[in-house]
Formats: structure tokens, sequence, C-alpha cells
């Protein structure tokens, strides 16, 4: 039976070519002053789609899933930041920010009053024109990478503009 020795080594040698996890604090955030308005500027200026948004508190579970799961995949990683400039928004946190149209403001009142955010993490798409993308905001973990990768090229694709991000996956599961 030569047939276990080689789905022995497929196996092998697929764990060994997929990428080990990466620190998604260093991969997948970008590090920012807390200027939008000017992190707005260096999307455009780069060539981005827009920015994207992770809203999130230090003792969420699902956040820290995320973290652990499918933000740390240099697939991930490497796929979103091509794409998209990405900040990290605490909802509790007191720091001084400045919002898309360049008033200043907290992170938690940027959260909340802005967003309306009150369950973590809550992954928010803004556009080139400092305005969410409608049908950009995904509450909640995804499942797994596979399926927050599909929510990015829903929005770089332009899917958003045609149909819900659940209509999608359905036509992506077909295909």
């Amino acid at each position: 039976m030569r047939v276990l020795p080689v789905l022995f080594l497929s196996f092998v040698f697929n764990a060994v070519v997929s990428a080990a996890p990466r620190d998604p604090e260093q991969y997948f955030f970008d590090q920012t002053f807390g200027d939008f308005s000017e992190e707005l500027a260096n999307a455009r200026e780069q060539g981005k789609k827009g920015i994207l948004l992770m809203f999130e508190m230090d003792e969420c579970p699902f956040c820290h899933r995320m973290k652990t799961t499918v933000l740390n995949q240099p697939e991930v990683q490497d796929y979103f930041r091509k794409h998209f400039l990405i900040f990290s928004v605490d909802i509790e946190g007191d720091i001084e920010i400045t919002d898309f149209q360049g008033n200043s403001t907290t992170m938690k009142d940027f959260a909340l009053k802005q967003f309306r955010v009150r369950a973590t993490p809550v992954f928010q798409f803004i556009g080139l024109d400092g305005k969410p993308v409608k049908r950009g905001r995904y509450t909640g973990a995804t499942r797994d990478a596979a399926e927050f990768m599909l929510l990015g090229k829903y929005i770089v694709e332009d899917a958003w503009k045609q149909t819900s991000f659940s209509r999608y996956k359905r036509q992506a599961r077909k295909h």
C-alpha cells in the first residue's frame, strides 16, 4: 500500500508550505498618529481602495479570536494590506484622535457617536471619500480566514454595490 505514505508526505508538504502565523499588530494593522483625515489622504496617495477600521476592546473574546486565528494569517495580512490602510479603534479608549472630517474626538466617542458601535469586533470599511462603505460593515468574528478573505474581496471587487455579503458568500460557494 503506497497510498498512505503519499498522503502523509502530501500532508507534511502542505503543512510546511503554508506560512506560519504572524503578529497582527505588526503585519495586519498600520501604525497611525490618530489623524484619520490624514490617513485618508495617505490611502488615496498609495492607491488603496480605502480604510478598514476594526473597532475592538481589550476584554473581547471574539476580537482575540480574530487576532489569533484570522488576522495573524499571512495571506490575510498581505491581501488586506495591499488594498487598505487598516487601523484598530478601542471603543473604550480615551485617546484623542482626528476623525475623517478633521474634527477632534476620543476613540470611544468616535466609535459610539459616529459609528454606533456597541458590540465588538466591528469591521467597517471606509471609502476614499471618508464615508462608510454601504454594506461595508461586518459585526462579529468571521467563521475563519476564508470568510474574512471573502469579505475583503466583496469590498475590493465592488460587489457591495450590487448585493449583500450574505448573497455574495452563497454565490461564491456555488462556484
